[in-house]
């Protein structure tokens, strides 16, 4: 795809969606990395759904550890590996803690080390809370920029190097979630909707006329 394909692409996005959120529902940037975390395998409407009652109990790191791991994991038993993210939740605050002040860090080595998070909800978390001019690659984006040759790659890296190089600073901050809810709600994996997509006439994708 060349240059001025993706840059009427991004226009139609920003024109269509001028301040793109994530669906999460969060008050702080701590509600936001508990949020992020439970995300992995799961829907944000079902991590919402906990984490409203979760948050109502706890929503800072010294609360969470009060209310300790086996509390946690009965909120979030209906999240996809709720063991796991519940022992990570509660190493992940001990650290906060005691390397942080309790604050959530501006920095992508610092949150990589949390227990739990990779490299991809770091960039959320610095994109999303920290304003940083920063795309993380999810399984929708990386879909989408194969299926649209908006940005293809072998792997998660490679699109997100390419997108890093090809996508203008001033599209960055809202890449991600434009296309998020565009492979949620619209270039979904098995039946994508090119008949009701914004971009279908510069999308790429060879099988798009026989989409539903």
């Amino acid at each position: 795809m060349n240059k001025q394909k993706r840059m009427l692409i991004l226009q139609k996005f920003q024109a269509n969606n001028p301040y793109p959120t994530t669906e999460l529902v969060y008050n702080t940037n701590f509600e936001l990395l508990i949020s992020v975390l439970l995300s992995a395998q799961s829907t944000d409407i079902r991590v919402n759904k906990v984490t409203a009652q979760l948050y109502a109990v706890a929503n800072t790191p010294t609360k969470m550890l009060k209310i300790g791991v086996e509390d946690i994991k009965q909120y979030i038993k209906i999240i996809g590996l709720y063991n796991k993210k519940a022992e990570n939740i509660i190493k992940t605050c001990k650290i906060l803690i005691d390397k942080y002040n309790g604050k959530v860090p501006e920095n992508i080595a610092a949150l990589q080390s949390l227990p739990g998070v990779g490299r991809k909800t770091a960039h959320v978390i610095l994109n999303t809370a920290f304003n940083w001019p920063i795309i993380a690659v999810d399984t929708h984006i990386f879909r989408i920029c194969n299926r649209t040759k908006f940005a293809p790659g072998r792997n998660v890296r490679k699109v997100e190097d390419k997108l890093m190089r090809v996508v203008l600073k001033k599209f960055k901050l809202n890449f991600h979630n434009w296309f998020v809810m565009h492979g949620r709600y619209t270039c979904t994996a098995y039946k994508p909707h090119c008949n009701a997509c914004i971009i279908k006439d510069l999308c790429e994708f060879k099988e798009k006329n026989n989409a539903k």
